[in-house]
């Protein structure tokens, strides 16, 4: 009997990099008696405490869900929500006053909208997205979801943990070649935790100006950075007065994953300062009908904070992430100095690459499917294993091309203090045993 057949576009599918070793493990016949699990950003800390007590109390009296009814909202979501965001970015001390605002089902569903309205034609390779290497995976799976080309100029791990920028003439190169419709920055970087200062995010505006590209920055980790003597860093910092020309070109993407501890609310927003591309983002999502509604509730409570409340919820969590960083760093070159170890400076990601100390051949994905599939070592008298995203997932690479992400990882600083202690001890061991048997 003759079987469906697939589209084209199902049968190349293959998991995210940030996917892969969990739906591995879920597979696994025989567990270990623990599993740390830092392949993906999913934040193990309690959500905002005023997003709590409405969590809580979704049947009180002023409750919009007190009756059981839970009705759509408003396609760009409501207007409690959207001045959830907005507060937010006035507290931080930027100028809301001519943005527009959309709520979307997460940052996800707004790294969408932004590919299909800036970028050319599917299925074509006019005006790609212009990205810089290594970038969030999940920006070039949902390029090809979307039928949109990217482009990228590539960084490179140095020997002493740290990601260089590239040179604005290498990525002028890449514009002149390409002609792209967007240039993406991730200020406070997924997945390298590099920051971009704002000498940078200005040089990139000029480009944007420039080669008449939209400028998009994915802002999730806004306020998640570890040099507090120097600014806070955002598109909305950099202005006309700055870069004369960037206003009406800026577009950020939002989430209330990461610094609100939220993930599994999936709500985000879309903000930009052009009110032609809003309104034409807006009629797009009609399709979807709106975001979720219990959710926009929830993060709505975050519209009536105070600026002392919003900057003192920052600087906790920031101060949190900056020890667990630290530890983690020390201990991964104790066990083994050889490992190149990036020490971010933001965001809540490090990069390790094994390149120092692995055989020749080996393969960042082998390993980690090893670590969920198989793998496990003793640590403190329980049998544990670890699991982590490969980065060459996060490259965007053509198939003749040597991957640098073949030998790196990607660590989430997601787990417990107490599990991300046994990170580096883990790690290391988890790598000896399956080097050992290559």
């Amino acid at each position: 009997m003759n079987k469906p057949i697939l589209s084209a576009h199902f049968e190349s599918r293959k998991p995210s990099a940030v996917r892969l070793a969990q739906m591995k493990y879920e597979e696994r016949k025989v567990k270990p008696e623990a599993v740390i699990n830092v392949g993906i950003g999913n934040v193990s800390l309690p959500a905002n405490t005023a997003m709590q007590k409405r969590m809580f109390a979704l049947d009180a009296k002023n409750s919009p869900f007190a009756s059981g009814v839970i009705r759509y909202t408003t396609t760009a979501g409501t207007e409690e929500c959207q001045d959830a965001f907005r507060n937010i970015l006035n507290c931080e001390g930027f100028d809301t006053s001519k943005l527009h605002f959309q709520v979307t089902d997460g940052g996800s569903t707004a790294m969408e909208l932004l590919l299909i309205g800036t970028c050319g034609p599917a299925g074509t390779d006019k005006r790609p997205l212009l990205m810089i290497d290594p970038a969030y995976t999940n920006y070039i799976s949902f390029a090809e979801r979307t039928g949109r080309k990217t482009v990228t100029v590539k960084r490179q791990l140095n020997e002493n943990g740290n990601f260089d920028l590239p040179e604005i003439d290498k990525i002028e190169e890449v514009i002149k070649a390409n002609n792209p419709g967007a240039l993406l920055v991730i200020p406070y970087d997924n997945p390298t935790g590099q920051l971009y200062d704002y000498d940078s995010m200005k040089a990139l505006a000029q480009l944007c100006v420039k080669y008449n590209m939209w400028m998009v920055s994915d802002e999730a980790y806004r306020e998640l950075y570890y040099d507090t003597d120097k600014p806070l860093v955002s598109i909305w910092g950099v202005t006309d007065a700055d870069v004369p020309g960037i206003e009406g070109r800026r577009i950020s993407i939002e989430t209330a994953s990461k610094v609100w501890n939220a993930c599994g609310l999936r709500i985000g927003a879309l903000i930009t300062d052009n009110a032609e591309f809003n309104n034409r983002s807006v009629a797009e999502y009609t399709a979807n009908l709106c975001a979720n509604a219990i959710g926009q509730y929830i993060f709505g409570a975050l519209a009536h904070e105070s600026k002392e409340g919003i900057l003192g919820w920052c600087q906790e969590i920031r101060e949190y992430y900056r020890e667990q960083i630290l530890k983690v760093y020390k201990g991964l070159k104790e066990q083994e100095p050889n490992l190149i170890v990036s020490n971010p400076d933001a965001s809540i990601y490090t990069v390790v690459d094994v390149r120092n100390v692995v055989k020749p051949g080996f393969n960042a994905i082998d390993f980690v499917l090893y670590c969920a599939g198989e793998g496990s070592v003793n640590i403190d008298g329980v049998e544990t294993t670890l699991l982590v995203a490969p980065m060459s997932g996060f490259y965007d690479i053509k198939d003749s091309e040597a991957n640098p992400g073949s030998t790196q990882f990607r660590l989430s600083f997601v787990e417990t203090p107490e599990k991300m202690d046994k990170i580096p001890e883990l790690f290391v061991k988890l790598l000896r045993e399956y080097e050992s048997q290559r």
